[in-house]
């Protein structure tokens, strides 16, 4: 027993104390932990209900940023953690205003020598908006996630916590540098541009119709399996300084019998540009079809998306894009689509060049 207690206390004496000597005598620095900043917008995450077993009709964004990193002591065993709140909404508020807010608060963020990566916690309803706009934006290979809850924090089984901690965890592993802005929820990193809201309730809610997950977090450790599918961040074209304001699009929703009111009505509004969620193949009625020539030669920029959830939207494949100067969304969903478009139109007004925008981000 003696020679086993020695054994023991040797181990102990090489493995914890040597190094603690070392670091001290020796002027060795212990190794810093990543410099995480988390943003906080409000969303369910933030969210609060009078009864545990309430998952539904609770209050979202009530928590200050404070207490929902309170929430999770175990933050600062990963990460060195600088709290900030940006706004306090509910998801379905945000609003291109905001976004344009939280990006260059992130630019200003990145910037710094002392900041290793960002997390932004969001309501779950236009997170993977938020996502790809700043997917889009931001000039940095540094790591930007975003996560969100599902269940208010005062639920049973509450999923913000884990998902907080997991996104810290991404935002902190070298892995994840210059992969784009990623998505964290139940354990699973999605890409930014590829990630959307599938469920109004489910916890697995977020997925990658098309190509899948990018990886997982397992006990805090990432683990990734392939890169995102586009370009991204550091190698577009649009630069937060030069947008003063993002250009008006609107997403108009296909379905049978639909004509050409909705389209004549965002005409009128003064739309630049139009995003229409066709059936199928981004298919047109051919009255809604003859109402989107129209607006299209009238310098409307028309953009063809499909209300289908997956898939690419073939260029000529419906209809003669060429013939009508129509960009096709490859597979890109209507609203990310429109992110797009906004995007595209503070750098350029040749249908064709975003045309290439569309196929290549």
């Amino acid at each position: 027993m003696n020679a086993i207690f020695r054994k023991i206390v040797v181990i102990a004496f090489l493995f914890i104390f040597v190094p603690l000597f070392a670091s001290t005598l020796w002027g060795f620095p212990p190794a810093a932990k990543p410099r995480i900043s988390v943003l906080a917008t409000g969303g369910t995450i933030a969210g609060a209900a009078p009864v545990a077993t309430q998952t539904i009709g609770y209050q979202a964004a009530v928590l200050p940023v404070g207490e929902v990193l309170a929430s999770v002591p175990d933050l600062g065993r990963i990460a060195d953690i600088h709290g900030e709140q940006v706004v306090q909404i509910a998801s379905e508020n945000m609003n291109p205003d905001i976004w344009m807010r939280i990006a260059r608060r992130c630019e200003d963020l990145l910037s710094r020598d002392n900041a290793d990566g960002i997390v932004i916690t969001h309501g779950t309803d236009t997170l993977e908006e938020t996502a790809y706009f700043l997917n889009l934006t931001l000039k940095s290979r540094k790591p930007v996630v975003l996560v969100g809850a599902m269940r208010p924090a005062t639920a049973l089984s509450a999923d913000g916590s884990l998902n907080l901690y997991n996104a810290v965890a991404t935002a902190a592993s070298p892995l994840t540098r210059g992969q784009g802005v990623l998505v964290v929820m139940n354990d699973t990193v999605n890409a930014a541009r590829e990630v959307t809201k599938t469920s109004t309730f489910s916890v697995e809610t977020f997925r990658s119709p098309d190509l899948g997950a990018l990886g997982y977090i397992k006990s805090g450790r990432v683990h990734l399996y392939r890169g995102p599918s586009r370009r991204h961040t550091t190698d577009t074209p649009f630069y937060l300084k030069n947008i003063e304001k993002l250009p008006k699009i609107e997403i108009l929703y296909g379905y049978a019998g639909s004509g050409t009111a909705a389209v004549e009505a965002a005409v009128k509004a003064g739309v630049a540009g139009i995003v229409y969620a066709g059936t199928g193949n981004g298919s047109l009625p051919e009255a809604a079809k003859a109402a989107l020539a129209a607006a299209s030669k009238k310098g409307v920029f028309v953009v063809r998306s499909s209300r289908t959830g997956s898939g690419m939207v073939a260029r000529n494949g419906e209809v003669n894009d060429d013939a009508l100067g129509f960009i096709a969304a490859d597979n890109l969903n209507p609203q990310k689509a429109r992110i797009l478009l906004m995007l595209a139109l503070t750098a350029t007004q040749d249908a064709k060049v975003i045309q290439q925008y569309f196929d290549t981000y």
